[in-house]
């Protein structure tokens, strides 16, 4: 056995490695990235590893190698889950015959998501299993013992880590890596495999019937674990069990749920020990409803009552308080926490030199009095720049965009929308549009990475998840496949380029893309580009301020002029738009 100190997602890549996983597919999100990050970078693979275009194509690729027999994982975050959650709900009705695990990383607090949505009810709506840890080390045997669980059920199993999970740091006790020895083979079955209704209603039965087995065998894993004590009790799970054990007094009972569904009769016989009970969790009151369920006269605390919140991240401080909401004297009390008065708030914001700052000035510019839909990515960021109108989740902002237009808006529509989100499902949006004829301005801003999740590849960029070449994808070649008749590839680095093309599309009829390209200025850094830096003429300067309205955090104001940092990549974007002159490259006269 060995110990070794990992962040959350490092110790469950590990668990994979211990199965062994023979397959694995995702796409980037925060907080699952790093899983598929770590195996796809170890060099002897004995196992295939992918990132899929999206959570869907990554889900029916894992289920198809799990009907092959090979043990398969499929990472997400939560709300790539809900992209996925169609061939979800049915792959609970075929079943697998390899272990099929669905990592979904649920992001309590929306550190990096739109939204805070529970993934265990997806698991309770498909009626599949779901691992809920409550440290890394337990993230870590979890996700191992999944796979043997989904083999012996003949089911998915759902695993839900949360951000504080994935993204902490702890001493992991790690087993042996072993090889995949497994090769997928194919087995007809349509009556299992063939989704016409005549088979669904037979499977749907067979789904049913098989849940008495399955809260049996999940408490028999021993991830749900109960301790009497006294006469109240609390009953946690997830990260927020850890949270309780740091506050929980000797004279509490205590139950721990690390495992839906779970077997209620069990559940009744702890519960109906004491006369008071108070449920803890994150976001949806999954376990609260089980518990009021089989409670009967025994008063249970919870969500529904008031005293814990529906959204946001708990913690020991937090759980605390809930308890002595409810008369639970936790073991040890939290100073209240007073913000530092007149701190500057600190925006997440574009890198210096990032391709997408120059963009969304020149549509600004363009557009002045435009409505600009946008995506999700780094670009969301274009929010600060006064460029984006709206945000709701992967691929809308063309269909946002086409259905303005529709809706009898007069304004000119400019939807934003990146490489890797065009691709995974920005295409059909596009085809819409054009199919429809929806007078509006596409802009995609092609980085050739995926950047906000951590620069993983993707079709545009010519690498595999693994480093292999791979033909890169034309993004022109897709547009002009869609039917749209004016396609334009810009330099967004080149102002004077990228407003004529602007112009040129602003008065053009239906659908027309503009494809800004340039790589990612971290990429570009990494690979070694350098392009010098530029400096300001103190005399030239005017004080204008417009550089500075521009937002690059390589410009700063010195004495009522402006002035380059140190952080500048030497984009040249602010001397091309500096009305005066005055900004030049390092050593140019």
């Amino acid at each position: 056995m060995e110990r070794r100190y990992l962040l959350g997602n490092e110790a469950i890549a590990h668990g994979c490695l211990e199965s062994p996983v023979s397959f694995v597919s995702g796409y980037p999100g925060t907080p699952s990235s790093e899983v598929i990050e770590v195996l796809s970078s170890l060099p002897d693979r004995s196992y295939y590893a992918e990132w899929s275009v999206n959570e869907k194509v990554a889900l029916e690729n894992a289920l198809a190698a799990a009907w092959c027999g090979v043990r398969a994982l499929c990472t997400m975050k939560h709300v790539g889950l809900n992209v996925a959650a169609d061939p979800l709900m049915t792959s609970a009705y075929t079943g697998v015959t390899g272990g099929l695990v669905i990592m979904s990383a649920d992001d309590p607090f929306a550190h990096s998501s739109q939204n805070e949505q529970d993934s265990r009810m997806y698991a309770k709506f498909a009626r599949i299993p779901c691992l809920d840890p409550a440290t890394i080390q337990e993230a870590h045997d979890m996700i191992r013992d999944a796979f043997a669980l989904s083999e012996e059920l003949g089911l998915p199993v759902l695993f839900r880590p949360t951000t504080r999970i994935c993204h902490s740091k702890g001493d992991v006790e790690l087993g042996p890596v072993l090889q995949n020895t497994r090769k997928g083979e194919f087995h007809r079955n349509p009556r299992q495999y063939v989704v016409i209704p005549a088979h669904t209603r037979i499977l749907h039965k067979k789904l049913n019937e098989k849940q008495p087995e399955v809260r049996k065998r999940l408490g028999e894993l021993g991830y749900n674990q109960a301790a009497v004590k006294g006469s109240r009790a609390i009953i946690a799970s997830g990260i927020a069990a850890s949270y309780v054990r740091e506050v929980i007094p000797e004279d509490i009972s205590f139950l721990k749920v690390g495992a839906f569904p779970v077997d209620e009769d069990w559940l009744a016989d702890f519960v109906r020990m004491h006369d008071e009970v108070l449920v803890i969790e994150e976001l949806a009151p999954v376990l609260e409803e089980t518990v009021r369920g089989v409670a009967g006269c025994v008063t249970v605390y919870g969500k529904k009552d008031g005293h814990a919140p529906y959204e946001g991240e708990l913690s020991p401080a937090a759980v605390a308080g809930i308890m002595s909401s409810c008369g639970f004297t936790p073991s040890r009390t939290f100073p209240q926490v007073s913000p530092v008065p007149d701190i500057p708030p600190r925006p997440p914001i574009l890198c210096a030199g990032c391709m997408h700052r120059p963009v969304f000035y020149a549509i600004k510019k363009v557009f002045r009095d435009g409505i600009y839909p946008s995506d999700i990515g780094c670009y969301t960021l274009g929010l600060q720049l006064g460029a984006v109108d709206t945000t709701i989740c992967m691929g809308a902002s063309i269909t946002v965009g086409s259905g303005m237009v529709h809706s009898g808006e007069e304004r000119e529509i400019v939807a934003t929308i990146g490489d890797s989100t065009f691709l995974h499902t920005g295409i059909q949006g596009l085809m819409n549009a054009v199919y429809n004829d929806a007078r509006m301005t596409v802009v995609i801003l092609d980085n050739r990475i995926t950047a906000m999740t951590g620069h993983q590849p993707n079709p545009t960029t010519g690498l595999t998840a693994c480093g292999t070449p791979a033909a890169p994808v034309s993004l022109e070649a897709v547009c002009r496949a869609c039917g749209v008749g004016f396609v334009e590839t810009v330099d967004p680095y080149d102002m004077a380029s990228l407003t004529t093309a602007l112009k040129d599309a602003k008065e053009r009829p239906g659908v027309k893309v503009i494809i800004a390209k340039q790589h990612c200025v971290i990429t570009a850094r990494r690979a070694g580009i350098r392009r010098g830096r530029y400096q300001v003429d103190p005399e030239t300067c005017t004080g204008c301020g417009i550089c500075i309205a521009f937002g690059c955090p390589a410009i700063e104001r010195h004495d009522e002029k402006a002035s380059v940092n140190e952080l500048c990549s030497g984009c040249a974007v602010c001397a091309q738009i500096c009305p005066a002159g005055a900004i030049r490259k390092e050593g140019a006269r």
